[in-house]
């Protein structure tokens, strides 16, 4: 028996050596590749950091909390308790102790206007100026540093918060004689002009106004500086375009600014608004991130949407390159304006304005141009993005998206309206019915809380203004972000709005039923984000096999962060690497 079994186990031993031997001789030894492939298989479980000791919020709500997780190559490799984690860690793996901190996913900025917010951090800043004399002082003290002849730029001013009365040319033209100036307002939707720039662009008592903007004008005709969505490119056109050196600087300093409020990824509509050219987007994608991408000077996750009327070049684009350009990079979709602002009394609605009744708003675009240009969108596969702030705008936007003719088979389209500030009776459950994302900014309730009561009268502004939590309990999906630089990145701040919703100078939270709790907050600047935009199945949780984007806060009790959100950005991590703290020695690690 025994010399049995010796016969049949040589033989067995001589055939598997025969076999071998086309592998032996075919790119290398069977047994180093068996090795490597071990090798491999163990090193794929291996972590190169491990966060531990925390409060880990998920945004998945597979496992809702954990207190560690381990990452690998940038993305997440496991999530949960210690003892399950531990097992991934070898002599090199590094470990983060967080003491207790809270770490959420990396805030997901839904709607913003990246390389513009980077330019205006480097212009006049009129953002919190309350009064005509600080208005004027800013610009006198600005000018006193430009080249006689060189246009003078800024932003962020905002009327209602020194009274409502609207500037004019005359506020500043005795201080910038030898200076054309532009200065917009908050909402990106009426700028002003001194008189040098007025001239510039040959506006007088004899122009028009231009379809979807107005020239703002005085008892006897003569305007008065002020320019109203479309019409804000006659002077638009006049001013000299940034030069690729600022643009690309501007980028760098929106991305340190995001990062700093914990914002890993950002929706970015580009310098693209009433009156301005669609160019400049595309002149963004190519001379800016295209260049940063190559170079190694990207830090945040951008998801970019071009203005409708390019739709043609981005089915071109994206059937040559996909969808995802690199780790950084995402080609979004294309984006559209319905209306203007409140603030510029140019948000279209049912009703006029309460102080000015001969106005219902600007319908900024022709209805059958837009729905054409939509359904070529929708044709090929693009995510459509519409601009609506008025209850008729978002009406006639959800009129639209219905009328859109379905396909036999029901395809993921994640249809979005921007903003969808004010909604008439019965607009709410539509966003539900039609799946149609809300994607919204919180803090904008504070600075439109007051002008929208005096606008459109208390009773209709509480009935239908920032129906966050309504939109929720019919089954919308919200995505939050900020519009920077009309508002500032700043999540923690938004989530706080959102859940508190008080205004300057309220003692009481300004429609109560429509606050939401901090988990709905934190799913609508994470996860829901992501699904808003198509990047889910890479970040908007910390889940396996996602990027290891994550933010650490200042708090260690989830209780009070629940109650007051009271935390600060302690640290921001993308792809497991640490891009900012707020201990200086800290940031190079």
């Amino acid at each position: 028996m025994n010399a049995l079994w010796v016969i049949v186990s040589a033989s067995f031993v001589l055939l598997l050596s025969v076999a071998s031997i086309p592998l032996l001789n075919n790119n290398g030894n069977y047994f180093t590749y068996l090795l490597n492939w071990r090798s491999s298989s163990f090193l794929s479980e291996v972590a190169d950091l491990l966060v531990t000791n925390g409060t880990i919020y998920t945004s998945d709500e597979a496992l809702p909390f954990a207190d560690s997780m381990a990452i690998r190559n940038g993305r997440i490799l496991r999530v949960g308790n210690y003892s399950s984690i531990k097992e991934l860690a070898r002599t090199w793996t590094k470990e983060l102790n967080l003491d207790g901190k809270i770490v959420v996913p990396g805030f997901i900025d839904s709607h913003l206007h990246f390389i513009p917010g980077g330019l205006e951090m480097a212009r006049v800043e009129l953002r919190g100026v309350n009064t005509k004399d600080l208005f004027v002082d800013k610009i006198r003290k600005a000018v006193a540093n430009v080249k006689q002849g060189s246009w003078l730029l800024g932003g962020g001013w905002n009327n209602d918060i020194w009274g409502g009365d609207l500037p004019m040319a005359s506020w500043i033209d005795s201080i910038t004689p030898h200076n054309p100036v532009w200065l917009t307002r908050m909402d990106g939707h009426m700028g002003l002009a001194n008189t040098v720039a007025l001239t510039l662009a040959g506006i007088s008592c004899n122009n028009e106004n231009p379809n979807g903007g107005a020239i703002v004008r005085n008892n006897d005709g003569e305007p008065t500086g002020l320019l109203i969505d479309s019409a804000m490119k006659l002077v638009l056109s006049h001013i000299p375009e940034a030069t690729v050196y600022e643009r690309r600087e501007a980028l760098k300093r929106a991305s340190n600014h995001a990062l700093k409020r914990g914002v890993t990824t950002v929706v970015d509509f580009g310098r693209y608004f009433p009156g301005a050219s669609p160019e400049h987007s595309w002149a963004d994608f190519s001379d800016v991130y295209k260049w940063a991408d190559l170079s190694g000077n990207m830090t945040t996750r951008v998801c970019l949407f071009f203005p409708m009327e390019t739709w043609s070049r981005l089915v071109d684009l994206m059937s040559k390159s996909g969808r995802v350009l690199s780790q950084w990079i995402y080609l979004g979709g294309v984006k559209a304006f319905a209306d203007g602002s409140v603030g510029s009394n140019s948000a279209l609605f049912h009703e006029p304005y309460a102080d000015d009744p001969n106005n219902n708003g600007l319908q900024v675009v022709d209805l059958d141009g837009l729905y054409n240009m939509t359904l070529s969108s929708d044709k090929f596969g693009l995510q459509v993005s519409i601009h609506a702030i008025g209850d008729r705008a978002n009406d006639l936007i959800l009129d639209m998206y219905a009328s859109l003719p379905s396909e036999k088979q029901i395809r993921d389209r994640r249809y979005r309206i921007e903003h969808a500030q004010h909604l008439a009776p019965g607009t709410v459950a539509r966003f539900g019915e039609q799946s149609v994302i809300a994607s919204v900014q919180p803090d904008h309730l504070l600075d439109d809380a007051d002008s929208a009561t005096k606008k459109l009268g208390s009773e209709r502004a509480e009935r239908g203004s920032y129906l966050f939590k309504s939109l929720l309990t019919n089954n919308a999906q919200l995505a939050f972000g900020s519009d920077w630089p009309v508002a500032d990145i700043n999540p923690l701040k938004s989530i706080r709005t959102s859940m508190k919703r008080i205004p300057p100078h309220w003692e009481k939270a300004w429609i109560p039923s429509e606050c939401l709790c901090l988990e709905d907050a934190l799913k609508a600047y994470t996860i829901s984000a992501a699904h808003a935009c198509f990047l889910d199945k890479y970040v908007g949780s910390l889940s396996p096999g996602k990027y290891a984007d994550f933010v650490v806060l200042s708090t260690n009790s989830w209780e009070d962060f629940a109650t007051e959100v009271n935390a600060d950005v302690e640290a921001t991590y993308v792809g497991g690497s640490k891009v900012y703290s707020i201990k200086p020695e800290d940031k190079n690690e």
